[in-house]
């Protein structure tokens, strides 16, 4: 077996990429540089995914390299389980976020538990892709985020990112892991488009980033929530509000000190996630805060996330889907403490 210390980087310079084409980038030179790498799921192969993130992998590499699976998630995970074990560094497709739900008990019970069960002497260097989150039209079942549940699952790495640079780069990084990684695409993103430079890394994965400076409050997002997050800065600045956004990158690890110097600086702070605010990544994000920023607050840590019912239907996603609007209401509520709470922030509003 290859083992993979760090993604060879690519040959390449920097070139205009969607998301998408960036994953499906970083997947081909993963696979080009070791053969180990395999990549499977539900229709990955001939058709390229229901996405095209796969698109001409099988093509290129062979049907023993990149090839569809039965319909049965918990089998495919199992699959991947086994082939760590003989040597092989799995890329595993959930065709959505909410199809992964019948392999959680592999993923929680076999996958994130390995490493610790054998006192390090097994790992499962693996990634699970699964795109996520709304934004595409879809409902309950095509549309989930389920960010949460992985990142509270010890022995698991949750990856998220918010860019098409990210997308390559991470992805490489997460093949590369010997530990295994949930890769978390937002669907809403595969057709956004950048510069990516596959020559050279970006920041290092567990490192948070200053999408953009500011002085006076800070938006903390991740994932579907950055280009958000930078819409309403930009928003905010025409009401006078100076606006930082940190794009946390992943969830696990987790850069707390990004976080920190940030809200320590500007004394305020408002926390974007798509996913119900109830019990979720929000919450711990503006609980961490809480404990380590206290006596730089100048009001309390607020959340803007999405509403504590499933993902509705197509019409209704505008609703649903934190917004402008909202993420602006919750920036005047760190000045003017008495106005109504609008920013469905607590996830339990009935």
């Amino acid at each position: 077996m290859t083992t993979i210390d760090a993604p060879a980087p690519a040959t390449a310079g920097p070139t205009t990429l969607t998301f998408a084409k960036a994953i499906n980038q970083a997947l081909r030179d993963a696979m080009t540089a070791d053969d180990d790498v395999l990549v499977f799921g539900e229709d990955v192969g001939t058709l390229g995914g229901v996405f095209r993130i796969t698109d001409g992998l099988t093509r290129d590499f062979g049907e023993d390299r990149c090839f569809d699976t039965p319909l049965a998630e918990s089998g495919i995970v199992g699959f991947a389980i086994g082939l760590c074990y003989t040597g092989f560094r799995p890329v595993v497709e959930m065709q959505f976020d909410a199809f992964a739900y019948p392999a959680f008990e592999q993923i929680a019970s076999h996958v994130a538990k390995m490493h610790n069960r054998t006192g390090g002497k097994v790992t499962l260097p693996m990634v699970i892709r699964v795109p996520y989150a709304g934004g595409i039209g879809g409902v309950e079942h095509h549309c989930d985020s389920s960010e949460g549940y992985y990142a509270h699952t010890p022995g698991l790495k949750v990856y998220t990112p918010g860019t098409p640079q990210d997308a390559y780069w991470m992805l490489r990084e997460a093949i590369a892991d010997p530990d295994p990684v949930i890769f978390m695409e937002p669907k809403a993103l595969y057709w956004s488009k950048a510069e990516v430079d596959t020559s050279s890394p970006v920041e290092p994965v567990g490192r948070a980033a200053v999408r953009r400076p500011g002085k006076e409050v800070t938006l903390v997002s991740y994932g579907p929530s950055v280009p958000l997050a930078l819409k309403a800065a930009d928003a905010a600045e025409q009401q006078g509000w100076d606006v930082e956004v940190i794009d946390l990158r992943s969830i696990v690890p987790l850069d707390d000190e990004t976080v920190m110097a940030s809200v320590r600086r500007t004394g305020r702070c408002v926390v974007v996630s798509e996913a119900q605010g109830f019990a979720g990544v929000a919450g711990e994000l503006a609980s961490r805060i809480c404990e380590r920023c206290f006596h730089s607050l100048e009001a309390p840590v607020l959340r803007v996330s999405g509403l504590p019912t499933p993902y509705p239907a197509p019409m209704l996603e505008p609703t649903y889907l934190p917004g402008v609007d909202r993420i602006l209401d919750a920036i005047d509520r760190l000045q003017f403490e008495d106005q109504p709470d609008t920013t469905f922030s607590e996830g339990a509003r009935g």
